[in-house]
């Protein structure tokens, strides 16, 4: 009994030795803007009771959704294109490579400048910092699909396009899944850090706003809700990951 619900008594044992340290730290002052646990949950419910919360998820949700499902697209058939051509390969993966690499935090005045300061720039943010997990992750995923299977398929006279849309594509699908989770994960980072550097609105508007005003539950409120909002998303994404592809998440049966 006690092993069948072993992960879940941990994730709660850690998420209460986490908190718990939190409003340790906060009642040990450890710095003027280092609000307690209790004292940022009180200002969360405050900003869920007005409202305001949602108001401003529903902001940060419009360039977070559009950028996802452009890099999804792009950055799939860019990822299949690559695992397929050498000579692709050769040309466009060692952009993708730099750009996950690269500090693109420092392209957002030069998006900026070009774009504005409207929700196109917004949406690029998401783009580069979600395109590059999803790019490699399907090219690798492409790349190494077993031989064996590929063969096969030639033996049996498949086509080209046969062999890539019956054997290659549903090998490599949750690889590419998973990498799509990842870029999702990424998207968030780059959603509330155009927020934070291009215009404050949505949920960056409220952390920028309690930080000027030195409102610090406040703004680790809205903090503790991004986070908490990715990993219940990414939760969601994994369980379905996991409902399309349960076939590949064998689980060991102990004696």
């Amino acid at each position: 009994m006690f092993l069948r619900y072993r992960p879940l008594l941990l994730k709660i044992l850690s998420t209460v030795l986490i908190f718990g340290a939190w409003e340790i730290a906060g009642r040990a002052g450890v710095s003027f803007a280092f609000p307690t646990f209790l004292e940022s949950m009180a200002a969360l419910w405050g900003l869920t009771v007005e409202g305001t919360i949602f108001t401003a998820y529903a902001e940060t949700l419009k360039p977070l959704a559009v950028g996802i499902v452009i890099s999804a697209f792009i950055g799939i058939g860019l990822g299949v294109w690559i695992g397929l051509s050498r000579k692709f390969d050769w040309l466009v993966s060692p952009i993708f490579i730099v750009m996950q690499s690269a500090p693109l935090a420092a392209l957002i005045p030069l998006l900026i400048m070009v774009y504005g300061i409207g929700l196109t720039s917004k949406v690029f943010v998401v783009c580069i910092m979600a395109m590059p997990v999803i790019v490699l992750n399907t090219a690798g995923a492409v790349r190494n699909t077993p031989v064996h299977l590929i063969e096969m398929g030639q033996s049996f006279l498949g086509t080209r396009r046969d062999i890539i849309l019956k054997i290659i594509m549903p090998s490599a699908s949750p690889i590419i899944f998973a990498g799509l989770r990842l870029g999702v994960s990424a998207g968030f980072i780059g959603a509330i850090l155009a927020e934070l550097k291009i215009t404050p609105t949505g949920v960056g508007d409220i952390i920028t706003y309690s930080r000027s005003i030195a409102d610090y539950p406040n703004m680790y409120a809205a903090i503790f809700s991004i986070i908490v909002f990715a990993v219940l998303f990414l939760n969601f994404v994994e369980r379905i990951e996991n409902f399309l592809f349960k076939g590949n998440n064998k689980e060991l049966v102990s004696d």
